[in-house]
């Protein structure tokens, strides 16, 4: 049988998988990396393989993925139905308070025991789709066993990120240990701030460790402290890990300022893209939905438009 040029590339397009045949997607605009925290999704199914499709059909192709996600795919037992808690947030019953502890030890159990070849393979999932997961969001605290450390610090290199984000410690001892920790495993703990902090607690906590780093939210820091994050970047760039996006507006006399559609707030978000731009700052960006769904919309389409705005304010 004979066959055109034609016919021949018909058929070794057949051949070839179907992933390579559509297009990665690619979130790094003028050489910044914009990216997501899967958190963005928390209204949605949080399946491993519907959050990849929310995040390719967003665009983007680098991420900070909570614990959720990729503990659901490797097999974690699941806790009591609606959390164990009692009536519309009512106290619990003591039958409910036994169930959320027996799962908490069911979860300790699995956690200190599990392989990591479901966490390999679901990096080589997101990885063959064009989505790289940078950050592993899963907290550790006191409380924890140094067993339970390890499966943190083990996820997030089997995972491929390069950093741990969890809350800005206020406890002296917590600090330590996390800093010890990732110092240990050559893996950086980063710390997320939600307003609290400055300068001061900064310095203090970039001190504990060279694996110690900043996952600072500019969003809050303009919405709580109605402060540009602009001088932070500048002052800390080598000791920022990631940052998280979000557009809110100043605060007032009466309190913190709303999340807005982005554009709508006051957040200086493009003069933060233009100097990350400028200074060829090599850390992400993740985007953070946290502002209602207009009415008629939906997450994927919202998150879309904050893709957008970033492309447009890095142009």
């Amino acid at each position: 049988m004979q066959l055109t040029r034609r016919g021949f590339a018909k058929l070794a397009a057949a051949a070839l998988p179907v992933s390579n045949l559509l297009a990665k997607p690619n979130s790094k605009f003028g050489g910044v990396q914009i990216g997501a925290i899967t958190y963005s999704f928390r209204s949605l199914s949080g399946s491993a393989e519907d959050t990849l499709k929310y995040l390719t059909d967003c665009g983007i192709s680098a991420i900070e993925l909570m614990s959720n996600v990729p503990e659901g795919y490797a097999g974690a037992p699941k806790g009591p139905a609606g959390g164990g808690g009692g009536p519309r947030g009512g106290k619990r019953t003591p039958e409910q308070m036994e169930a959320q502890k027996k799962a908490a030890q069911e979860l300790v159990a699995w956690r200190t025991s599990v392989s990591m070849d479901k966490y390999k393979a679901f990096r080589k999932m997101y990885e063959s789709a064009g989505v790289k997961i940078y950050a592993f969001k899963l907290p550790p605290t006191l409380g924890m066993s140094d067993a339970e450390y390890e499966y943190i610090w083990n996820v997030a290199a089997a995972l491929g990120a390069n950093h741990i984000t969890m809350e800005l410690p206020t406890d002296d001892k917590l600090l330590q240990r996390v800093a010890d920790f990732a110092a240990k495993r050559k893996l950086a703990i980063a710390f997320h701030t939600h307003g609290q902090g400055g300068d001061s607690a900064f310095d203090k906590v970039l001190a504990a460790s060279k694996y110690t780093a900043l996952n600072l939210d500019v969003g809050h820091y303009w919405g709580v402290a109605g402060k540009s994050a602009v001088p932070i970047l500048e002052k800390y760039h080598d000791r920022i890990a990631s940052l998280h996006l979000k557009d809110r507006k100043a605060p007032t006399s009466a309190g913190a300022g709303p999340n807005m559609p982005w554009g709508e707030g006051t957040t200086p978000l493009k003069d933060i893209l233009q100097t990350m731009k400028k200074n060829k700052y090599k850390f992400p960006a993740s985007i953070e939905y946290e502002y209602d769904t207009p009415k008629g919309s939906d997450v994927v389409t919202e998150v879309k438009k904050c893709v957008q705005f970033c492309k447009t304010a890095l142009a």
